[in-house]
């Protein structure tokens, strides 16, 4: 355990940035998956509505990602991983 008021304070600080990490990941990871519900909504029903949806959604997947990466939560090079795997995704389904 930590005997100085410094090191007590350093293990509040990672602590509140563990939090803080966990809470921008699992939302990539809903974000993702939300995206991936909208693409199966528009595979089944290809309308301008759902369409609209799905593109939404990967924008705001991609926005929150950008934003870990920019506070270092994500390596830049997990993020852009994250983003074309998305991007692929989407793709196959609004082409087919």
């Amino acid at each position: 355990m930590a005997n100085n008021k410094s090191a007590k304070k350093r293990i509040q600080i990672a602590e509140r940035n563990r939090l803080v990490n966990k809470s921008y990941k699992s939302t990539v990871r809903t974000l993702t998956k939300k995206t991936l519900i909208n693409c199966e909504k528009y595979k089944q029903e290809p309308n301008s509505d759902n369409k609209k949806l799905l593109l939404f959604s990967v924008n705001q997947a991609f926005s929150l990602i950008d934003k870990a990466v920019k506070k270092n939560v994500l390596h830049k090079n997990n993020g852009a991983n994250k983003k074309s795997r998305i991007n692929k995704l989407v793709k196959s389904f609004l082409t087919s």
